[in-house]
C-alpha cells in the first residue's frame, strides 16, 4: 500500500512537470521565423514553455499546463508567420501581434475552438481574410485594421463577437449583411479600397460593368482629334478663370483702400480657410455688444473688426460649439469658440457667467481673453494653444513610425489636468458642476523647450449656461450614471468624467468608438470604459488594460495599474463613493513621486479594488 502511494505521488510530480512537445515545437517554429530588435526570442524562449501553470517565456501565458495566450505586441517583429504553426496550440484563447512589422498571410486559426481574442492590427499582413475565421465559435474581438488585406469580408455572424475592425486595408465588395456585422460602425470599415453596403452608406452595384471594347483604328484617330480639342478648350477656360480672378482681387483691393484709406493686404494663406462675416449679421439686436468685451483692459489689442477680417480655419466641431483658429492681420493668433444651444439666454445671464469664468487664471486652464454677445451669435476668444489636444496625441497616427507616448508624458499630462480641475472645484463653489465637459479633446497640449509635456483644460464652466436636459446630454457629464438615472448632477459628475479620461490615457482606447453600441463595436452600455476595465481585470487579464505602448516600453507598468485603481474609484456608480478632486490630485502626485513605496508587485493588494 505504501509503495502504491509513493508511486502515485511520483506520478503526480512527473505529471505536473510535463509539457506538451507539439506546443513547444510550434512556438520554436515561430521563434525561428521572425526577428525583433527589441526582444531576443532565442534567449527568452528556452526550456518548457509552461511549468506549474506559469511561463518564463516572454509573451506566453499558461493554464492547466497548456499555452493559452500568445501576446507579442509592439516589439518590431519582422518576418512572416509560419502558415499553420498555431494549429498545434489548441488551447489558445488569445493571440496578439499588434503593432509590429509582420508580413505575408494572416495565420490559419482552424480548429482553435477556445480562441476568443485575435489582435493582428497595424502590421503588413496581406492576402485574404480566411473564411475559417467565421467558424471560431467563441470569437469575441477581432482586430485586423492597419494592414494590406485584400478581397472581401467573410460573413461573420458569431453572437459572441463584440469587437471588430477591418479599417485601413484594401478590402472590397459588399459587406455581408449579417446581424453581427451590422452592429459595427462605419469607422470599423473605413479606408478600404472599394467596400460597399448599408453600413458604410455606399450602395453596391447590381452587376459589374462590362469591360470596354478595344477601339478601332478609326476611333483611335478620332479620339486623338477630340483630345486635342478638349485640351485646347480647357486651356482657354483656365486662362479666362485666371483673368476673372485677377480682376476680382483688383476690385476688392481697390474697394478696401477706398473704405479704409490704406492698403491692408494680407499675406497669409491657409487651406480650408473660412471668413466669418456672418458673425455680424444681427444688426438689429438692441442687446448685442457693439464690440468685443475684454476681461482685462491691457488685453484689448484688437477689436471686432479685426476679428472679422481675420483668416480662420476650423480647429474642431463639437455638439455645443465650433472652434476656429483666427489669424489677425497683425499676425497675432487666437482661438474663437462659436457657441450653440445658448440663444435663449439673456445678455445679463450670459455676461455674468462668462465674466466669472474670465477672471479665472491658472497655468492649467486655457485663458479666456474676451467675448461677444448677440441673440444669434455668442463668441468667446481664448488664447491659442498650438500643439493640438490629448485625443490626437493618444490616438492619431498609431502604427509604424509613431513616437510612443511614454509613462512620464502621460503622468505629467494627467497631473496637469487634475491641478486645473482641482482649481476649478475650489474657485467655482457656486457651480454644481465646475467643468462639465472633461474629455480628451478638451485637454490641450503644450511642449516646453525640453520636450516635456504639459496640458491645459478648455471648454470649462458652461454647465449653468445650458438651458435644457437635452443640451446636457451632449456634454461629458451627460454620460454619468446619475444623469441617466435622472438624478441631480453635482461636482462628483466631474470626478466621473475625469476617471473616464484617466482610463483613456491608461488603455489607449477611445471610449465613444470602442464601447458604444451606437457605434457598433461592442455591446457595453453607454460608452463606459470603466465597465470594460472591470470586466478584464476580474478575469485576471490585468495587463490587457494597459496601452500596448506602455507594455512595449516596460515603463510605468505598476504606476498605471495604480492609476487604474484610482480611475475605477472615480467612476464608481454611486457619486458619494467617488473621492474629492483634492484627494484625487494628492494621490496622483504620490504615484508620480513615490511609486516604489506604494507598489512592489502588480498582483498584490494595490489592485485589489479592481477585482471587487
Amino acid at each position: 500500500m505504501r509503495r502504491t502511494i509513493l508511486f502515485f505521488a511520483l506520478f503526480l510530480v512527473v505529471e505536473s512537470a510535463e509539457f506538451f512537445p507539439n506546443e513547444r515545437d510550434a512556438l520554436l517554429q515561430l521563434r525561428d521565423s521572425v526577428n525583433s530588435s527589441v526582444l531576443d526570442l532565442h534567449s527568452h524562449w528556452t526550456g518548457p514553455p509552461c511549468y506549474n501553470n506559469q511561463s518564463k517565456w516572454a509573451g506566453i501565458s499558461c493554464s492547466n499546463g497548456h499555452v493559452n495566450q500568445l501576446v507579442l505586441e509592439g516589439i518590431q517583429l519582422t518576418g512572416s508567420l509560419p502558415p499553420t504553426f498555431l494549429l498545434h496550440i489548441t488551447y489558445l484563447t488569445k493571440i496578439s501581434f499588434r503593432n509590429n512589422l509582420l508580413y505575408g498571410p494572416v495565420p490559419n486559426l482552424t480548429g482553435l475552438i477556445y480562441l476568443e481574442f485575435v489582435f493582428l492590427s497595424d502590421n503588413r499582413f496581406s492576402g485574404l481574410i480566411p473564411f475559417g475565421y467565421t467558424e471560431l465559435k467563441k470569437l469575441t474581438e477581432l482586430e485586423l485594421q492597419g494592414n494590406d488585406l485584400e478581397g472581401s469580408i467573410p460573413p461573420f455572424d458569431q453572437q459572441t463577437l463584440i469587437g471588430f475592425n477591418v479599417s485601413s486595408n484594401k478590402l472590397e465588395g459588399p459587406i455581408p449583411e449579417t446581424p453581427v456585422l451590422k452592429r459595427f460602425s462605419k469607422s470599423c470599415y473605413e479606408n478600404n479600397a472599394n467596400l460597399c453596403g448599408e453600413v458604410v452608406g455606399i450602395p453596391c452595384s447590381i452587376s459589374p460593368a462590362s469591360p470596354p471594347k478595344a477601339p478601332s483604328e478609326k476611333k483611335k484617330n478620332g479620339l486623338k482629334v477630340w483630345s486635342i480639342a478638349l485640351i485646347a478648350a480647357a486651356v482657354a477656360v483656365l486662362v479666362l478663370i485666371s483673368i476673372m480672378f485677377i480682376l476680382f482681387r483688383y476690385f476688392r483691393k481697390s474697394r478696401r483702400m477706398e473704405t479704409q484709406g490704406e492698403d491692408k493686404q494680407g499675406n497669409i494663406s491657409i487651406e480650408n480657410v473660412v471668413k466669418r462675416s456672418y458673425w455680424s449679421k444681427s444688426t438689429e439686436d438692441p442687446e448685442k455688444t457693439l464690440d468685443l468685451i475684454f476681461f482685462e483692459k491691457d488685453m484689448s489689442v484688437f477689436d471686432m473688426d479685426d476679428l472679422l477680417r481675420a483668416s480662420a480655419e476650423v480647429l474642431g466641431k463639437g455638439k455645443l460649439s465650433t472652434t476656429y483658429k483666427a489669424i489677425l492681420e497683425s499676425g497675432s493668433v487666437v482661438a474663437v469658440k462659436r457657441l450653440k444651444e445658448m440663444n435663449s439666454l439673456s445678455k445679463k445671464e450670459f455676461t455674468q457667467q462668462v465674466q466669472l469664468l474670465g477672471k479665472l487664471k491658472h497655468e492649467n486652464l486655457v485663458e479666456m481673453l474676451s467675448f461677444y454677445y448677440s441673440k444669434e451669435e455668442k463668441l468667446i476668444v481664448y488664447e491659442y494653444v498650438p500643439q493640438g489636444d490629448l485625443f490626437g496625441l493618444l490616438h492619431e497616427n498609431r502604427g509604424i513610425g509613431r513616437q510612443p507616448l511614454n509613462w512620464t508624458a502621460r503622468i505629467s499630462i494627467i497631473k496637469d489636468v487634475a491641478k486645473g480641475l482641482n482649481f476649478l472645484h475650489q474657485s467655482l463653489q457656486s457651480h454644481k458642476v465646475p467643468h462639465g465637459n472633461i474629455r480628451s479633446k478638451n485637454v490641450l497640449i503644450q511642449q516646453d523647450q525640453s520636450k516635456n509635456y504639459h496640458s491645459k483644460l478648455t471648454d470649462y464652466g458652461f454647465f449653468p449656461l445650458l438651458p435644457s436636459k437635452e443640451s446636457l446630454r451632449k456634454i461629458a457629464v451627460g454620460k454619468s450614471p446619475e444623469f441617466s438615472q435622472g438624478k441631480k448632477l453635482t461636482r462628483k459628475a466631474d470626478i466621473y468624467c475625469f476617471g473616464i479620461l484617466l482610463l483613456e490615457v491608461i488603455t489607449g482606447k477611445v471610449p465613444g468608438e470602442l464601447f458604444s453600441p451606437e457605434n457598433g463595436v461592442t455591446s457595453y452600455v453607454d460608452d463606459d470604459l470603466s465597465e470594460w476595465v472591470r470586466t478584464v481585470v476580474n478575469n485576471d487579464w490585468s495587463t490587457d488594460i494597459l496601452d500596448m505602448e506602455i507594455l512595449a516600453q516596460k515603463e510605468g507598468y505598476d504606476e498605471m495599474l495604480m492609476l487604474t485603481e484610482l480611475a475605477l474609484q472615480c467612476t464608481d456608480e454611486a457619486p458619494e463613493k467617488r473621492p474629492k478632486m483634492s484627494e484625487v490630485l494628492r494621490r496622483i502626485e504620490e504615484i508620480e513621486l513615490e511609486p516604489k513605496n506604494l507598489v512592489t508587485d502588480v498582483e498584490d493588494d494595490s489592485v485589489s479594488y479592481l477585482k471587487t
